[in-house]
Formats: C-alpha cells, structure tokens, sequence
C-alpha cells in the first residue's frame, strides 16, 4: 500500500468537513493539457499569432475591443477540453462525500468535478460551457462550441455573447468569494491541494489559513508549488493515481 496513501486515509477517517482546492494537474489525467491554469496550448509560446501574449488576448478588455481575438482562443482552450471526460480523481472526490462534507474550490472551468458528481462546487473562475449575453439576461449551458459561430450573437438581443468565466485583469466574482469566506469560517479538518502552482493568493491563502487552525493540509502535485512549504504532507504524484490509492486504503 501506498505509505503516503495510508497516512491520508488514517488522517481522513477522523474527519468532517474536507477542503480540495483543484487545478489544472488535475483534469492533466483526462487529456488536458495544462496551460498556466488552463491548457498547454501556450505554454512554450512567447506570444500568440496576434503578436500578443495570451493573457493580453484573454483579457476582458480585449474581449470588449476585439472580441475576434478574444473569441479566437477562448474557443481553442474550449476544443482542447472537448470529448474529454472526467477521471478518476474526480470521481474520488465526488464519492467522499458518502462520509465527509466535501467542499471544492476549483480553478478549472472544464465543470468535470459537478459532472463527476460533486455537489458543493465553488468555480472560482466559472466554467465554459455556461454562456451569457453582455448586453441582456439571456443564458445557456452548452455541452461544446461546435454550433457557435465565433464571436457569437445573442439569440435574442443581437449583442456579444460570452462564457461565463473570469478572463484576465477580471474581477473575480463576490457571490462565490463570499462563499467560500463563510465555507472556510465554519472549518475543516482535512485539506488537499490537488494539481496547482497556487500561484494566485485566493488558493494559497486557503491552505495556510487552515494549516494554521490545526487542519491536516496536503498537496498532491508532481511539482513544487507556493504552498509546498506550508502543508503538512507534500505527496510528488499524478492526482488521478494518489486519489485512487486513498479512496482504496479508506
């Protein structure tokens, strides 16, 4: 048995309430790649075909005065994620709840962890597949892009429709920050990071704060990242794999 696996689930079987703030790393195992956060697409790219780098061409600034440029990579990121599933790690976290009061805090805007059965699911960056008009109510979930005609026009007002997720140099919304302010307020006894750099303050400083009230913290990650010198236990492996082994020494 996994040493690393067996102490989570020894630590795990006194628990309540569960925290798992996700990233990219995670839904790597269903074929995603991983740029910065998102998709590997860019990755190894100093700018993109518009001779900008890609946070300046998914921006929200950008959408608004070229939506063209704006549309063109917010649909590729969308194709690279289409036809992938969810994998086992979300089906793990999704199944914890049988036990414990499971919250997600998500960087992904892929929906994998609400499609893998996770009901508690705070998208901080939201998620792809749901559209909305920027002039009028009018929304949609859509399984993929495929019909869309990019940039595309709302069905009923005529005017920009975009994904509802956070763009760069967006704020992030107040309805889930506030959420998760109050989820984190009423406590945990156990809580993992699982496949991000945690680069943004908003992650990191989730696992720090709960460090510090006497929670078992965790990162599940094969690389170093801004809170590998905070938790309690950093464990070097794929997501999908580490999950699995605890789900089956529980």
């Amino acid at each position: 048995m996994n040493d690393a696996a067996a102490q989570v689930a020894d630590r795990l079987s006194g628990a309540k309430r569960v925290l798992f703030v996700t990233g990219a790393g995670l839904s790597a195992d269903s074929g995603l790649p991983t740029y910065r956060g998102v998709g590997g697409l860019y990755e190894d790219e100093d700018a993109t075909e518009e001779g900008m780098a890609i946070e300046e061409a998914l921006s929200g600034p950008m959408l608004l005065a070229r939506p063209d440029v704006a549309w063109r990579h917010i649909a590729r990121i969308e194709k690279a994620c289409r036809g992938a599933r969810p994998n086992r790690g979300h089906a793990v976290i999704a199944e914890l709840e049988r036990r414990f009061d499971v919250v997600v805090l998500t960087q992904n805007v892929d929906g994998f962890h609400a499609e893998a059965g996770s009901t508690k699911v705070i998208d901080i960056h939201g998620d792809v597949h749901r559209l909305k008009c920027t002039a009028c109510s009018w929304k949609e979930t859509v399984r993929d892009y495929s019909h869309l005609e990019v940039p595309p026009q709302c069905p009923v007002c005529g005017q920009l429709v975009r994904p509802d997720v956070v763009l760069f140099e967006e704020m992030l919304p107040t309805r889930k920050l506030l959420l998760l302010e109050a989820e984190l307020s009423a406590g945990f006894d156990v809580a993992f990071s699982v496949g991000t750099s945690a680069l943004f303050a908003y992650i990191a400083a989730p696992m720090a704060h709960l460090r510090s009230q006497g929670a078992f913290t965790v990162e599940v990650n094969p690389g170093e990242s801004a809170v590998s010198h905070v938790v309690e236990l950093v464990v070097r492996e794929r997501a999908a794999a580490f999950l699995d082994a605890v789900a089956h020494a529980l």
